[in-house]
């Protein structure tokens, strides 16, 4: 693990040195003009610009020479204490970069209006893309480079941290670092106490200070278009900003759209506005297009740079990648924030996440406690605001992976089991429950809910879910008193009336999670502490169907056994899981979506396996997401899919046909070639999963979101059958390729859904459908 850390702090060190390199290479001519009749910059001007440049290069230089040969030559005992010992020790190199770099940037941004050659050369830095490829580099801009070293210094601790964490206290390199830590800890403290007032203030009148809080990019709402906002909360105000295109040699630059002064803000509830703006939902069908696009596109870039192709074309696809990603952004979000200025207009702004809307709110509300006149800027105070928000910023760019470091975490790809255990700290009894999110292409989603705990301080669920991790990073829990008299509250945004009393997060730390054990951690909120324990599989163990071992029972045993056993043409398992949901669970939010407790599951598994006459009994009083989870749960476990290992390529092959009429030909042919079993129950599962979509109004469960979550699981084939690469190792090409197989899952199973009828021979559709044997 010591070695696997300090690899990666190798190519860390190796992108950092060559966003170094590329400030330094312009500054030899620059120098050279300065002396001549046409200088581009004066001298004081490039000192000022590039102060420290080249101290911060010669320092980082000996520390990777220092280290390279050392990790080549792993042993258990090889020490690089000394290293980091000293590199801490030049830390004051940074503070004087620091402390000159507003300066630096301010002068920059003079000299690139006064000087079109400067800004041209400013605009287009390369960098190498690493040492092994000379060629390829990437364009930087002046801004974005000389960031990098303020960036790089409040970072410096978490390399430590996660050395230490894996060194020995036996090990002579353990005081060493722990000194190293000690002086990044206090030089890091001393920094931000000095330098983040001054970088995130700026002079309003004489004694007053307008600091920034919080930014963000946002979906606006404008006349039912989408619109792609920069949202800035200063100390009294809000102000919404429009980033400008950029051209040529210009900074970047933002447009304001509006503001509203903090004491002007309430949050605007429904019944207020009888003209709330409809929120136009885009359809998940096309959301998945998107997605397909963006792993196709991510899979091309990965072929082109192991082919070694030219930087033009991996460069003219990086730029398709981030168009798709930010219309994936844009169109995603759904969930109203709604903004309204006392002395006129209303705004809407689309979020993903209850989380983050929460945030918004508590961050604008404990400021407006400071908040006590109104004001209003004239067109020039405006302009400068809106002009000091390309220094004052600290969110730099779209969340896209288009613009994450060549060295930063792809996040992880797999599956999450949490078991959500108890909750401490309420102050009264209340009805409690709590959801869980995690990030997804770029924006949080919700994943799963707890029940709800009546008239409780201290909840214990004990509920464990399975949820699905495409690329995530952090995982969010918010706990909600539940709200059974609507009268109480006031509906915000036309949302749910239930409360939010916590709300906190976890990183999903790659090395802590990669034993596949149970970790426990405790999450603290607003003086609540909820208890979890999280457990991961990554993708190449969870995509494994286990080959058949056992001839009893009915999980984990080939169907065509199970159906001759019972004398049955479909599992008793699968009809009386889809009876009881159609009893009582189609009207259920997120029915088969929203994970069911895995204990429910479990104990429901064991029964059918041993042929409890008590099973219905059980499943009459658990959760209906529990009998989901447990017929989701009979298919994922089939030794060989629903639509069988054999046919597997076929179907993959004929949802990509482009002509309908040969696409239902070949489609239709390859699904009455299944064996009888397997078509019976599919033609059984079919029928009920459309009537669940007839109530998509309700359940919020339409066509597509039931092939989203069956697709994989009747479809994905015997680990022997998969087309994933063999080798782990590869992260980003091994999910690129698995998000394309499974999109061709969903897809299968959506277009059989989608066709109004299938011709199966009369017989067999008959026997399943009316015949009351079954």
């Amino acid at each position: 693990m010591r070695k696997w850390v300090l690899s990666g702090i190798l190519a860390s060190e190796e992108t950092y040195l060559s966003h170094l390199e590329a400030l330094l290479l312009p500054m030899k001519p620059l120098k050279a003009a300065a002396t001549t009749s046409q200088p581009v910059l004066t001298s004081q001007q490039i000192e000022t610009i590039f102060f420290k440049v080249p101290e911060l290069y010669e320092i980082h230089k000996e520390f990777y020479d220092g280290l390279c040969p050392r990790v080549q030559q792993w042993s258990h005992q090889q020490r690089v204490g000394d290293l980091f010992q000293k590199l801490a020790s030049q830390l004051g190199v940074y503070r004087a970069f620091v402390d000159n770099y507003g300066v630096a940037m301010e002068m920059a941004e003079k000299c690139c209006q006064a000087n079109a050659q400067f800004a041209e050369i400013s605009e287009n830095l390369k960098a190498r893309s690493n040492k092994d490829a000379k060629d390829q580099t990437t364009k930087n801009s002046l801004e974005t480079l000389l960031y990098k070293p303020v960036d790089r210094v409040t970072r410096s601790t978490l390399v430590l941290h996660d050395l230490l964490k894996h060194t020995p206290p036996s090990h002579p390199d353990h005081p060493l670092l722990q000194d190293a830590l000690r002086i990044s800890q206090n030089f890091l403290s001393s920094i931000n106490e000095e330098i983040t007032p001054r970088r995130q203030s700026m002079t309003v009148k004489k004694g007053e200070h307008r600091q920034l809080l919080k930014d963000s990019f946002m979906v606006e709402l404008v006349e039912g278009a989408r619109k792609l906002r920069h949202v800035f909360l200063f100390t009294d105000l809000l102000l919404c900003t429009k980033l400008k295109k950029q051209s040529g040699g210009k900074t970047q630059q933002y447009d304001c759209k509006w503001y509203i002064p903090l004491t002007d803000l309430s949050f605007q509830t429904v019944d207020e506005s009888e003209a709330a703006p409809n929120i136009p939902l885009v359809l998940d069908e096309e959301l998945d297009a998107m997605k397909i696009k963006i792993s196709q596109i991510k899979s091309d870039i990965q072929r082109e740079k192991r082919a070694n192709k030219g930087s033009k074309v991996i460069e003219r696809l990086k730029k398709k990648l981030s168009e798709q990603e930010s219309l994936l952004l844009l169109m995603s979000p759904s969930m109203a924030f709604r903004v309204h200025n006392r002395n006129g207009k209303s705004y809407t702004f689309l979020i993903s996440s209850d989380y983050e809307r929460a945030e918004w709110r508590e961050n604008i509300r404990e400021q407006q406690k400071k908040c006590f006149k109104s004001f209003s800027l004239t067109s020039v105070e405006l302009q400068m605001l809106t002009n000091s928000c390309v220094k004052l910023q600290t969110v730099h760019s779209i969340p896209l992976t288009i613009n994450k470091e060549d060295d930063e975490s792809p996040g992880l790809y797999g599956f999450l089991n949490v078991i959500v255990h108890s909750a401490t700290g309420f102050k009264q009894s209340s009805n409690l429950y709590c959801t869980l999110e995690v990030d997804s292409f770029g924006y949080f989603v919700n994943k799963a809910k707890t029940r709800v705990y009546r008239d409780t301080a201290e909840p214990n669920w004990n509920e464990e879910f399975e949820i699905e991790l495409e690329g995530s990073q952090t995982l969010r829990i918010l706990c909600y008193e539940k709200c059974y008299n609507k009268t109480k509250i006031t509906k915000e945004d036309g949302e749910s009336t239930d409360r939010i009393m916590g709300k906190g997060q976890v990183q999903l730390d790659p090395q802590a999670l990669q034993d596949r054990d149970w970790q426990r951690t405790v999450i603290a909120m607003n003086g609540i502490e909820v208890k979890l324990s999280v457990k991961f599989t990554s993708r190449e163990f969870s995509l494994k169907r286990m080959p058949s071992r056992k001839q009893t029972g009915v999980f984990g045993v080939k169907i065509a056994v199970v159906t001759k056993r019972e004398r049955s043409k479909v599992p008793y398992i699968v009809r009386q899981c889809v009876e009881e949901i159609e009893r009582r669970g189609m009207e259920e939010v997120g029915i088969y979506r929203v994970s069911g407790v895995a204990t429910d599951i479990q104990a429901l598994k064991a029964a059918f396996d041993v042929n409890n006459k008590d099973v219905s009994v059980m499943m009459s009083e658990m959760d209906v997401n529990a009998i989901a989870g447990t017929l989701k749960l009979y298919f994922r476990e089939l030794p060989e899919p629903l639509f069988t290992d054999e046919f597997y390529p076929n179907f993959a092959e004929g949802i990509a046909l482009s002509d309908p009429v040969a696409k239902e030909s070949c489609m239709l042919n390859l699904l009455l070639s299944l064996p009888e079993a397997n078509l019976l129950t599919f033609l059984f599962l079919l029928d009920h999963l459309k009537r669940v979509a007839e109530k998509e109004t309700v359940n919020k469960m339409s066509l597509h979101n039931l092939a989203t979550v069956f697709g994989p699981t009747l479809l994905r084939p015997s680990e022997k059958e998969s087309k994933l690469p063999a080798n782990p190792s590869q992260p980003i090409s091994m999910t690129d390729s698995w998000s394309l197989e499974v999109m061709s899952q969903v897809q299968v199973l959506l277009y059989f859904l989608q066709l109004e009828a299938i011709p199966a021979p009369d017989s067999k559709r008959q026997s399943i459908l009316f015949s009351t044997e079954v």
